[in-house]
């Protein structure tokens, strides 16, 4: 028991002494951008995806040997209401997240011959045997670590999140690994993303190229107004958060005129380059505190973003993908969407239905009720046809029968204390619904 409890103690203080690193981190990395230093990237940095090379299917079996598909795993389904990850949430078919992805390379390998090598990152909420992965979250008054202050359950603790993706890598000796087999590339990306899967084109373009890190952006919408940008800074490609913004130049950083494109979290980066920083211990990236509460205890979380390493590495650039890449999901009102006829699904991967004219997705606004993933099923005998919704907003105790058809703009609307039931098969348009049920123009 005592070599057990010296081995604890040796990891407790190794993780404290990390937390405290990323506190240095935080204050060297804490000044503010200069405002008037930054610049618009030029289309040889944030590439066009139509200026991309096509791959022939000769090209793709040499390209994917060099390449490895790495899904962040760490992050558990929290705001949907379910107690366990993500990834284990049904998306379509019964498959879930991680059902999709794991299809989507089988597919890959089987169509070129391929065996592309599939990496889970998780976290210590989504895999016991990544425990480690963890660090102490610090109260705000006296910045010591929670556990110091005699808490160690779960609450003390946070995922360190996936700026952590690179350490962990090399620390674990996976990198190694995958670069005795000839693996150049990773390809990153969030396990929620269903629109993340691997392009050959993108792969060919950063190894024709000798790009050491590329980021996938996408044009922003309005409703994109707070991810993170690419902008080029004193001679470099950087992204910016929000969280870096002076306070007055911040509706300014919202315009989706002067900053078009955001951060969609598809990551590439080169392997090799990926070891030599991380032994250089330079991937200095912006650290930045995120406030909780413990039990009444004020703390920080000490946080950072893979795609702010993009800076660091040899020859980056974005690329401008198309807005099909980035199909996060959320919420449950993002479920709703890929759960619906706006999708059908072919080896793994989500198809757009061209029978929908707009090129943008329905909005989508459900209420509390609708929160928890058990409870938005229980909600729905079965998911509407919405491809020719423009926009949802529910509001209040409301259940939908089967084979329910929403166009337009549809409002339902229970008052407190009422239960709203649309009844199967009715077709909803351009109309704001009541109580028993009763319709009204919009």
């Amino acid at each position: 028991m005592a070599a057990v409890a010296a081995v604890a103690t040796s990891k407790f203080d190794r993780l404290k002494a990390e937390a405290a690193r990323l506190a240095d981190q935080m204050s060297e990395t804490a000044a503010p951008v200069e405002w008037d230093k930054i610049k618009a990237p030029t289309s040889e940095v944030v590439v066009p995806y139509d200026f991309l090379e096509e791959v022939s299917d000769e090209e793709a079996k040499s390209l994917l040997s060099k390449l490895a598909v790495l899904k962040l795993n760490g992050g558990l389904g929290t705001t949907m209401g379910c107690t366990g990850p993500k990834s284990v949430i049904v998306v379509r078919n019964d498959l879930t997240f991680l059902d999709l992805i794991v299809k989507q390379i089988e597919v890959l390998n089987s169509k070129y011959g391929a065996d592309v090598p599939l990496i889970l990152m998780n976290s210590f909420n989504t895999h016991d045997d990544t425990a480690e992965s963890r660090y102490p979250r610090v109260v705000v008054d006296d910045f010591v670590p929670l556990p110091n202050k005699g808490r160690n359950d779960k609450a003390a603790w946070y995922p360190p999140g996936h700026f952590d993706v690179f350490p962990a890598l090399v620390n674990s000796g996976v990198l190694d690994k995958l670069i005795a087999e000839g693996r150049e590339i990773l390809f990153i990306s969030n396990g929620d993303n269903l629109g993340a899967t691997v392009d050959l084109k993108i792969l060919k373009h950063m190894i024709k190229n000798k790009n050491g890190y590329c980021m996938e952006v996408t044009d922003k919408t309005l409703a994109d107004v707070k991810g993170g940008t690419l902008i080029s800074y004193e001679g470099r490609v950087q992204l910016l958060e929000i969280a870096q913004v002076p306070d007055d130049k911040v509706d300014e950083f919202k315009s989706i005129n002067k900053f078009k494109i955001f951060n969609t979290n598809n990551l590439w980066a080169n392997a090799a380059e990926i070891k030599r920083h991380v032994e250089a211990d330079d991937l200095k990236v912006e650290i930045i505190p995120n406030p909780k509460e413990v039990d009444g205890i004020k703390v920080l979380q000490l946080e950072g973003a893979a795609g702010a390493a993009i800076r660091f590495f040899d020859n980056a650039i974005g690329v401008n993908v198309p807005r099909s890449r980035f199909l996060p999901v959320k919420a449950c009102s993002d479920l709703l969407l890929v759960q619906s006829d706006l999708y059908t699904l072919e080896d793994g991967t989500l198809i757009r239905n061209p029978a929908r004219e707009e090129p943008s997705l329905p909005g989508a606004e459900l209420g509390p009720e609708f929160k928890k993933v058990a409870d938005f099923l229980k909600r729905f005998k079965s998911i509407p046809s919405i491809v020719d919704l423009q926009s949802l907003k529910v509001v209040g105790n409301a259940f939908f029968g089967e084979n329910v058809v929403l166009k337009g703009k549809v409002v339902i609307q229970a008052e407190k204390g009422e239960t709203l039931i649309i009844p199967d098969g009715e077709v909803i348009e351009n109309k704001l619904v009541t109580a028993g049920p009763t319709y009204a123009d919009i």
